[in-house]
């Protein structure tokens, strides 16, 4: 279920995402009783970010955990601590670049969302914008100068985001070969 925002088209998720936080909607009305509206706000935005960057956070995270030798949380375990204690002092530290290198090609992939954002948050300048969704509006009015700028700022902030990660990964594998 968590993988599937990586192969469904992302504006059937944005539908999705939709018609679950739109005011008729069980999550969206009872949301908006509390006096939280999602749809077409900044908090639609980073929902939809979320769902659609999610999987890669967690397909990196899990294959770290699963890295981690149990017998050593065992050993933990057996030492008196507690299963929380056990995985904030002894899984957690052991698989931080895993879930750092999730964190960071998550962002980057919500950098790029697009369909789900729109179809969620609209395109709102000023409120509801991201970088992509502005580089397709300038790119459609005719500002190809501006598009192209904001293509450019996107392009470096991936870029370091996705360098990141390839540098934790390598160092990982070389402290694992060690």
């Amino acid at each position: 279920m968590l993988s599937l925002p990586l192969v469904l088209p992302p504006t059937a998720v944005g539908l999705l995402l939709l018609e679950l936080l739109g005011r008729r909607a069980v999550v969206g009305g009872w949301l908006h009783r509390i006096g939280v509206d999602v749809v077409f706000t900044w908090k639609a935005v980073l929902v939809s970010m979320a769902v659609m960057s999610f999987p890669l956070l967690v397909r990196s995270a899990r294959t770290a955990f699963e890295e981690v030798d149990p017998r050593l949380v065992g050993l933990a375990r057996t030492l008196g601590c507690g299963p929380w204690a056990a995985f904030r002092r002894v899984t957690l530290p052991l698989a931080w670049r895993g879930v750092l290198v999730g964190i960071v090609l998550a962002f980057a992939r919500a950098l790029g969302e697009f369909g789900a954002t729109v179809m969620v948050a609209g395109n709102i300048p000023g409120k509801t914008q991201t970088l992509a969704l502005a580089i397709f509006h300038n790119s459609q009015i005719g500002r190809d100068d501006r598009a192209l700028v904001l293509a450019g700022v996107t392009v470096a902030l991936a870029f370091a985001g996705l360098w990141t990660a390839e540098w934790l990964t390598r160092r990982r594998a070389r402290r694992t070969e060690a």
